[in-house]
């Protein structure tokens, strides 16, 4: 069975720093683009940073450029999303989720990362992890 496992989050101060994981399982992960979401209480879902399958090519939301990271190790399954800097507005549940990168649904991972596609124009999510920054 096909599934993403996120873990890392936690309760950090501000300026701290976490690092996410997301696990992959049942897929060849390879194959896929993979995109951090993030969702606050009362605020839609919005993306934060995605990462192509082949030539590693990244985006990253504007709030989040030059603090956060991405990277993949296909190699193990696993997607990582390093978070430094952090700021209480970076409160919010973390979810990865994949999509082929030769999906007809998602033409970029800025598209996948925008959600042009909507939720459901993802292939997996993960169940996500709750990150809390203090003020």
């Amino acid at each position: 069975q096909a599934q993403l496992v996120e873990s890392g989050g936690g309760l950090v101060q501000p300026g701290g720093s976490l690092r996410l994981s997301c696990a992959a399982s049942g897929f060849t992960l390879g194959d896929y683009y993979i995109g951090w979401f993030r969702q606050a209480p009362g605020r839609e879902r919005e993306g934060v940073s995605c990462i192509s399958s082949g030539d590693r090519g990244t985006y990253y939301a504007d709030s989040v450029k030059g603090r956060f990271t991405v990277s993949r190790d296909n190699a193990k399954n696993m997607v990582y999303l390093q978070m430094n800097s952090l700021k209480p507005e970076d409160t919010a549940v973390y979810s990865c989720a994949a999509v082929l990168s030769t999906s007809i649904r998602v033409s970029s991972i800025q598209n996948m990362c925008t959600l042009d596609a909507g939720y459901y124009g993802m292939d997996y999510w993960g169940k996500g992890t709750l990150v809390t920054v203090p003020s």
